[in-house]
């Protein structure tokens, strides 16, 4: 069986606004990536799917409250949820359209593909149990993340979009069957994710969070990686990996200020693959999360294919120099110690 590249063709309806960062040419640039290369998209089977996110699944992380309110908006021909999320005719029926791609990349990896990619919007990661926000309307990963917990699994959720991803921590909060790890801008929107934030209840020790200053890099994220989230996941061994996969963490993305590159997605990729093979017999799904600038979305997107495609072992896993390398390196100290008292550093 094929790798699976699943479009979710109902986000090409939702309508935020014309001047909205978060709009349907992010969908289509992606989509259209087989013309740029036609090398790995011979290498994918590539699904447009408008199956419906089941609602036994969306009631595993969303309350009724939250869906009759999302419903009567639809209903009402959309409206605005607040500054930033924003509701056309057809945004709920993408939303649940967005939670159908993440459940079927999940099927298509349990029947034997590789790795499965859904290629979705609106995304998801801000929203929580009762609130969208953030772009976002329904979490898509972590409805993924709940029915593979549900069935006995043991999650980690990885996020790198620049921003945190509050809806999905929130939601795991105290949750041991789903570890989550962001690693992030701080402070930026939403304000969430500070070092300290790292669990409650049974859920303690497996919340991290890496709030990185403007202008980190690269060199630092994959140090963070490397020296802090593999050994720990050495010990807490997944059996799904899910990816948040945001590439708003890029340079020449309009909305934050960090400095990542596109291959340093090829780079990171690279090192989750690893995880899932190591721990998770190969389990991994992505989630499109942000990314506002369409060039560089889709070159991140694209060499994120490429390491999951064509992995090129050790050979390029070497970062470059990055700015503000020193302030990332204490924030990753900080992790450290945080996480001392939890699993073995």
């Amino acid at each position: 069986m094929q790798p699976m590249l699943i479009f979710n063709e109902g986000g090409l309806d939702h309508d935020p606004g014309v001047q909205h960062p978060e709009r349907a040419s992010r969908l289509l640039t992606l989509s259209n990536f087989n013309k740029r290369r036609p090398d790995l998209a011979e290498r994918v089977e590539t699904l447009s799917s408008q199956t419906l996110g089941e609602r036994k699944a969306l009631r595993l992380v969303h309350s009724l409250d939250h869906l009759s309110h999302l419903h009567e908006i639809d209903e009402q021909g959309g409206g605005m949820i607040d500054g930033d999320t924003v509701m056309s005719s057809a945004s709920y029926q993408a939303a649940l359209c967005g939670v159908g791609a993440g459940l079927a990349g999940v099927e298509a990896v349990r029947h034997g593909a590789p790795f499965a990619f859904a290629v979705i919007r609106p995304p998801g990661h801000h929203a929580s149990v009762n609130r969208s926000m953030g772009f976002c309307l329904l979490n898509n990963v972590a409805v993924a993340a709940a029915v593979l917990r549900d069935q006995g699994e043991r999650v980690l959720v990885l996020d790198w979009d620049a921003h945190h991803g509050n809806g999905t921590q929130d939601i795991f909060y105290e949750d041991s069957r789903v570890f989550y790890v962001s690693l992030h801008e701080y402070p930026a929107f939403p304000g969430t994710g500070a070092l300290h934030e790292t669990g409650r209840g049974e859920g303690i020790g497996c919340t991290m969070n890496f709030p990185f200053p403007s202008g980190t890099g690269e060199a630092v994220y994959l140090e963070a990686f490397d020296e802090v989230l593999v050994p720990v996941m050495e010990q807490y061994r997944p059996t799904w990996i899910l990816v948040s996969a945001g590439y708003d963490a890029h340079y020449a993305d309009p909305l934050t200020d960090l400095g990542l590159r596109s291959y340093t997605f090829f780079l990171l990729t690279a090192r989750v693959q690893e995880l899932a093979r190591q721990h998770a017999q190969g389990r991994l799904v992505f989630f499109l999360e942000g990314g506002y600038n369409l060039e560089a979305l889709a070159a991140s997107f694209e060499t994120t294919l490429e390491a999951l495609l064509v992995h090129q072992g050790e050979a390029d896993r070497r970062p470059t120099g990055d700015g503000r390398c020193r302030e990332g390196h204490e924030v990753i100290e900080r992790v450290r110690s945080l996480f001392l008292s939890y699993w073995d550093l």
